[in-house]
């Protein structure tokens, strides 16, 4: 499918924002490689570390999860499904896409979705 204007600046903003968090991600892996360390004697500072760090890897986790529905977005974007809920086939609605631009549902599927 030949890429409109529309199309292209969303797969633009999705670009930009998929290359944010591998560098965030990034920083995160080479800041939890650095915990290899011994902690510290302190146990005040120890817990501090060990909390910093089950920090870093949820967000690390947030962040992959994040990356998933951002690649699957350009997949439906290339596919030329992006624009329709994959629930229900109806179209998302222009002001959901821009709110959530790795959405898959339409708003009815997803409050249906979120309260069942």
């Amino acid at each position: 499918q030949p890429m409109t204007a529309e199309t292209q600046t969303i797969r633009t903003e999705l670009e930009t924002r998929r290359t944010e968090l591998l560098s965030r991600q990034e920083r995160i892996s080479k800041h939890t490689r650095h915990r290899e360390e011994p902690l510290p004697a302190d146990f005040a500072e120890q817990a501090v570390e060990l909390e910093n760090g089950e920090t870093l890897v949820a967000l690390d986790q947030e962040i992959g999860e994040e990356l998933t529905r951002i690649d699957k977005a350009l997949q439906r974007l290339e596919a030329g499904s992006y624009f329709d809920c994959e629930s229900c086939g109806e179209p998302i609605g222009a002001a959901r896409l821009e709110a959530l631009a790795d959405t898959t549902q339409c708003i009815d599927c997803a409050s249906a979705a979120d309260s069942g």
